[in-house]
């Protein structure tokens, strides 16, 4: 009797914990309202939210990917790669860094950085799925790749020449917010209706809880992990046009070190690294929460690598809130 009243109360807990980060995201709102007369004006909390864009869309591949029980460090590089691939083909080779001398139209490079982050993607499944490779190897292989990659074909340039196209995402707007929240935000309600009420989302969870049972259920597995990893190869592209669009140029090193940030918003926000565990819901909270208190100590200017240790004393907090929570110790 105690193991099976324990069971129901232990459910209980994790469902509470989709919305454990609320009472903290409104208690650092509080405290960045009370620190600086500026932080709770309109037009910081949509710069919040503009700022968030890009992380949100990377964070959503990543949990897609997590659901499965895989991991993608490649995302932060397909974020610089991807758009760089873009306007080194909208930009003319008179300027000195584009690759033809008359550019490709700004509708159909945009198709070229979205056509990157899917290759990027398939290459992984491919590897991951199909030959069966440790998905955290080959990713963080893919992601130094990349990264030369981008350094080689930028010469480490940074980037501004790019057609206002590029930009539209970040700088556009509608009813008062970037075209890149409204895009996020359906990004998220989409995929959390498939989550949660279509087959292929229930057909998630069940890959990352159990493979083998999966397929035995007649999941294909192969199929599905596969097409996850060019969906977030794609979300991550996006998210690197958006942030092209947000900092106003495309530098080398855009992306660097931001699966950082993706992970740490994943986990405080539930999704399980073990797989099969978390909502969509938790995961935007997790990016909510960063992107505030990222706002708040810039606005108080305190340096980086500060903002970083935050971020690493968040997700071993998240970690263990996860411990007691779960009732499951974590290998």
């Amino acid at each position: 009797m105690a193991t099976e009243t324990a069971a129901p109360q232990r459910i209980r807990l994790a469902r509470l914990r989709d919305l454990a980060l609320l009472p903290a995201l409104a208690v650092v709102v509080l405290i960045g309202g009370l620190v600086n007369d500026r932080f709770l004006s309109t037009d910081n909390l949509v710069a919040v939210l503009g700022a968030s864009a890009a992380l949100a869309l990377v964070v959503l591949g990543e949990t897609l990917v997590l659901l499965t029980g895989k991991f993608d460090l490649s995302l932060e590089s397909t974020v610089g790669i991807a758009p760089a691939i873009g306007a080194l083909l909208a930009i003319p080779a008179a300027s000195g860094i584009g690759w033809f001398d008359s550019p490709l139209p700004s509708w159909l490079a945009i198709l070229a950085v979205l056509v990157v982050g899917a290759i990027v993607g398939l290459f992984n499944g491919f590897l991951v799925v199909k030959l069966q490779l440790n998905a955290f190897i080959v990713t963080l292989a893919m992601l130094i790749i990349l990264r030369g990659l981008l350094v080689g074909s930028t010469e480490g340039k940074t980037l501004f020449q790019m057609p206002d196209a590029f930009f539209a995402l970040a700088t556009n707007t509608f009813l008062g917010l970037p075209i890149s929240v409204w895009l996020a935000g359906v990004a998220y309600l989409v995929a959390g209706f498939l989550l949660r009420y279509h087959r292929i989302g229930r057909a998630l969870y069940a890959i990352g809880g159990n493979a083998q049972a999966a397929r035995a259920a007649g999941i294909r597995v192969d199929r599905i992990a596969w097409s996850v990893f060019i969906v977030a190869g794609v979300l991550a592209a996006i998210g690197g046009l958006i942030q092209t669009g947000y900092v106003g140029a495309l530098s080398a090193g855009q992306g660097d070190r931001m699966i950082f940030t993706v992970f740490a918003a994943a986990v405080i926000g539930g999704i399980s690294l073990d797989g099969g565990k978390g909502t969509l819901f938790g995961a935007l909270t997790g990016v909510l929460l960063l992107g505030v208190v990222d706002n708040l100590l810039t606005a108080a200017q305190v340096p980086s690598f500060w903002i970083q240790a935050v971020y690493g004393a968040v997700i071993l907090g998240a970690l263990m809130l996860a411990r007691v929570t779960s009732g499951k110790a974590q290998t």
